[in-house]
């Protein structure tokens, strides 16, 4: 997207700190006022904030008088438009061109009212876009199920008239870190993208320490302009490239062996442009958390196969995780919750999916297959396999529960973390330990499994007991199934960032596992965003 001229931008203002010298007075200022202020009625009548806004004020203006006031407010409202595409918005949706054409026919107080009623609805547009996010969630895939935190219309435009407005503007986007960090380098991403990218592809299946020529040249050069290596000459594949390599691959998720082997090259060779859309869709799934997450909250990112304790925006505590597979039944979903107690020695209540699509096939072929699980009646009782007929059900009929009893081979591991919600997902121990070494981790059923349990749950527990391993050890030491309750709920929010930062500001991008950030882009770009070239 070529950005539109400062200079045009410069007379919308022109006009609009001037509109009010436009108007007709037609017979006199009782007639006009009134005219004005049935235009404004009839212009908001079909929205329910803005009718009830400008019912509340009498129907005045706010942005179209000649008071200083609503000169501010219009100067704020352009200068956010003008800014509007550093944060990824959709400019073009703003409809500048139809809001310059509204402005050249001011002629009259009727024209002036419906201006009004225009200047307040692309006031409330670009401010839930940039606070909360162009995208329901949901509609772009039934798997993001957050609930993004939409601000009322009418207290927004309400706060709005009474504050300074180019600070309440300022103050509309999130004010994390993350998302200042994201917005810097999607503006560094342009600039490279106006000098033609990262330069010429890698080409060939692999690259080691000792290689020379062309192609490592291109390796040396596309590290250079990502930012893992200063400026030099060398041709050769040295310890300089190798340490540049290793530090992009675990900028990337992948395993820092300081070899360009086919995997790292592809991802090496990934545009500029790609990683300018990953930057994008960071920062609209950004708006969509703008909200407190927690003094303490654990955060867990999908793509990066991790879970973090976060404590006044500092990670303290990080294991690896394991998650849902890439499967239309198994996928982990995106959602945030409130963990509330844990359970040691945890029995394995097994899915009702799971029970009628993978065990009872298996039963039907031997009543003795999966035989450490119990098999249980709606009461709970263990049934005697030999008393059932297993061919006589199907999937809808099968009337029996399966659990797991506690041990060290349950599919649950020796702990599990609880945030009751709908969609039964939560974190837990593992028997598998062999998966966490693997580059990508999407094996489970949906839950997330977690690499150092224990460890996990002492960090929790140690804001409660003076002791916590000890605790901990003396509710597994004895066998039995134990709830555990945590005095201070922790919000949990389980994510999906295929592009984020690091705490020096270092960028981290990971594979789109679920294809979740491509459908996100591509209903920003049916919203009219778009990739823009800026010069440096």
């Amino acid at each position: 997207m070529l950005p539109l001229m400062r200079s045009t931008y410069l007379n919308i203002i022109a006009v609009l700190m001037f509109v009010a010298l436009f108007f007709i007075q037609p017979t006199g200022v009782a007639a006009q006022v009134t005219a004005f202020k049935q235009a404004v009625a009839e212009s908001a009548a079909n929205d329910k904030a803005l009718s009830q806004f400008y019912k509340n004020v009498d129907y005045q203006a706010i942005w179209t008088s000649k008071s200083g006031k609503d000169r501010a407010r219009r100067q704020a409202l352009l200068k956010a438009i003008q800014d509007s595409g550093n944060h990824g918005l959709p400019t073009a949706s703003y409809n500048l061109d139809q809001l310059m054409a509204q402005l050249k026919n001011v002629k009259d107080p009727r024209t002036q009212g419906q201006l009004e009623v225009a200047l307040s609805r692309l006031f409330l547009e670009y401010a839930r876009d940039v606070q909360t996010g162009v995208l329901k969630p949901s509609r772009v895939d039934s798997e993001i199920t957050r609930k993004v935190p939409y601000r009322d219309r009418y207290a927004t435009l309400v706060a709005f008239a009474k504050s300074n407005p180019a600070g309440f503007i300022k103050a509309l986007p999130p004010k994390t870190a993350e998302y200042n960090r994201l917005m810097k380098e999607k503006i560094e991403l342009e600039k490279l993208v106006a000098i033609g990218g990262f330069g010429p592809n890698v080409s060939g299946k692999s690259l080691k320490p000792g290689a020379s020529g062309q192609q490592v040249v291109n390796l040396r050069n596309r590290l250079i302009l990502m930012g893992f290596m200063p400026r030099n000459a060398t041709q050769t594949y040295d310890a300089t490239i190798q340490s540049a390599v290793q530090q992009f691959q675990l900028a990337n998720g992948l395993n820092p062996d300081g070899v360009a082997g086919s995997g790292t090259l592809k991802v090496i060779n990934t545009p500029a442009e790609k990683r300018l859309q990953s930057v994008i869709v960071a920062m609209e799934r950004e708006r969509w958390t703008n909200l407190p997450r927690g003094k303490r909250h654990v955060w867990v990112n999908l793509t990066d196969f991790s879970a973090k304790i976060i404590d006044n925006g500092k990670t303290t505590f990080e294991t690896r995780s394991v998650i849902g597979a890439n499967d239309a039944d198994r996928r982990s979903p995106e959602f945030s919750d409130v963990m509330e107690f844990m359970v040691i020695n945890p029995s394995w209540y097994v899915p009702r999916s799971i029970i009628t699509k993978e065990y009872l096939p298996l039963l039907q072929k031997n009543r003795n297959a999966v035989s450490h699980l119990e098999i249980t009646d709606s009461k709970g009782r263990k049934v005697n396999r030999s008393a059932v007929n297993f061919a006589s059900f199907d999937e809808k009929t099968f009337p029996f529960a399966m659990r797991q009893p506690p041990s060290r081979g349950n599919a649950l591991g020796l702990v599990k973390f609880m945030f009751p919600n709908k969609y039964n997902i939560y974190l837990h121990d593992t028997p598998a330990k062999n998966l966490f070494s693997r580059e990508v981790r999407a094996f489970s059923h949906g839950c997330i499994r977690l690499n150092d349990p224990f460890d996990f749950a002492y960090a929790l527990l140690a804001k409660q007991t003076s002791d916590p391993k000890g605790f901990f050890h003396a509710k597994l030491d004895s066998g039995k199934e134990s709830r555990v309750n945590l005095q201070e709920h922790v919000p949990v929010h389980i994510g999906y960032r295929t592009a984020f930062t690091s705490a020096k500001g270092r960028m981290n991008y990971r594979r789109d596992i679920y294809g979740r950030d491509a459908k996100i882009w591509n209903a920003l770009a049916r919203e009219g965003v778009a990739l823009r070239a800026i010069q440096g």
